[in-house]
């Protein structure tokens, strides 16, 4: 019975194709003259492939979400193809490239018309594993609901830097309602990619429960992989915690004066506006051996757009979505905040100075009451005890 459907198929198809002018050049493919199992194996492939486009179609959301991208984005896609053997995806594998107004308006093609844009191009430690499906272990998905924070800080950091953590609680991450507005912390992280793994992540659990202010998703952990920690911060503050007004990325090692930055923020654009220190005119590395060295043919261009430093820099909340949709068209590179000011550079929306030059500093400042109080954040020397800061700057008295 199996020989006699493949032969019935064929005599459609040498109809068909004759039809086209093509009988020729099919005869030569010969598909079911090929032992059963190689015709089999196309058969339940076209079906695998058409089950998914359905599946897609019918699926499709009205308005895009990236939840939603996060369950039916095209890497799906190169995952049927890659288990019936044709395509496989790796972190630098691919990246699409056709520009789409729908993505400066926070939309994003559906259907056919993304996966289309999936465009292969050659394996490099320089590009990163983004857009790919990445899903939260730890998660605090309805505390944004029941709090409604004003301002959200989220504060990259290692898994197993409690200490970090533990010292952001009791300092300027402990400070809940400043000038009568909420402030949330969140610690984001990826996987451990040390020993020992069980033990950390069953700590990590234990740690959850105790402050609810981790969020861990299943990325690697590690420098090179900074754009895949912040992309999913995008996504998680898109997905949890849109009703805020405003979210900053922070780093750990960092002194953030939290009353200055609500300050800044009420009187700040509450749509399209990203600040903090924003350079401008950056040359891109072309040493080889320097830290943040990015080849020609992943940069071909002699300078960065212009970008707020990742030291710490603030979004207002309707523009996650709308980077996460950029990311789609903008090859995703190592160097994060370089890559936010790339994507902010294809929305064409260009970050914006602070009110006052010395709000932001990349280089350490050495303290003093009086200069910490007019800042809003500045990097710490390694050696510098933060915690003494902390309550000296908190003592009484006037700091000028």
């Amino acid at each position: 019975m199996k020989t006699h459907h493949c032969e019935d198929s064929r005599t459609m198809l040498e109809s068909e194709f004759d039809r086209q002018g093509m009988l020729e050049d099919w005869r030569h493919r010969r598909w079911c003259s090929a032992p059963r199992p190689r015709c089999l194996l196309f058969v339940v492939a076209l079906a695998v492939v058409l089950f998914y486009y359905s599946v897609n179609i019918e699926n499709s959301a009205s308005e895009w979400r990236p939840e939603w991208w996060m369950q039916h984005n095209a890497t799906k896609w190169w995952s049927v193809l890659k288990r019936i053997g044709k395509f496989s995806l790796t972190g630098a594998d691919w990246h699409i490239s056709p520009e789409s107004e729908a993505v400066k308006t926070g939309q994003a093609l559906e259907g056919s018309d993304a996966e289309s844009q999936l465009l292969p191009v050659r394996r490099s430690p320089y590009i990163v594993a983004y857009p790919s499906e990445y899903h939260f272990i730890i998660n605090e998905p309805n505390k944004c609901d029941e709090q409604k924070p004003f301002v959200v800080l989220m504060v990259p950091v290692a898994p197993h830097n409690r200490l970090h953590r533990d010292i952001i609680r009791s300092t300027w991450g402990g400070e809940s309602v400043v000038l009568d507005k909420v402030v949330n912390v969140f610690f984001l992280m990826g996987l451990h990619s040390g020993e020992p793994v069980e033990q950390l992540e069953e700590q990590l659990q234990q740690e959850s429960k105790e402050h609810q202010d981790l969020i861990q998703s299943n990325f690697l952990d590690s420098y090179n992989n900074l754009t895949i920690k912040t992309m999913v911060m995008l996504e998680w503050l898109t997905s949890y915690c849109s009703g805020a007004s405003y979210a900053m990325k922070i780093d750990s090692d960092i002194y953030l004066n939290v009353p200055n930055l609500i300050s800044m923020l009420l009187n700040a654009p509450t749509t399209n506006y990203m600040t903090g220190h924003v350079a401008r005119g950056a040359e891109v590395r072309r040493n080889p051996t320097a830290k943040w060295y990015v080849p020609v043919d992943i940069y071909p261009k002699a300078q960065y757009p212009r970008y707020a430093l990742g030291l710490g820099y603030i979004l207002s909340l309707d523009l996650p979505i709308k980077l996460v949709a950029a990311s789609r068209f903008v090859k995703a590179i190592y160097l994060e905040d370089v890559y936010l000011g790339m994507c902010m550079e294809y929305l064409g929306i260009p970050p914006t100075d602070p009110p006052h030059r010395n709000y932001f500093h990349y280089s350490p400042v050495p303290y003093n009451r009086c200069v910490y109080s007019k800042l809003v954040a500045t990097t710490l020397d390694e050696h510098t005890n933060l915690m003494w800061i902390w309550k000296d700057f908190h003592q009484a008295g006037k700091a000028c």
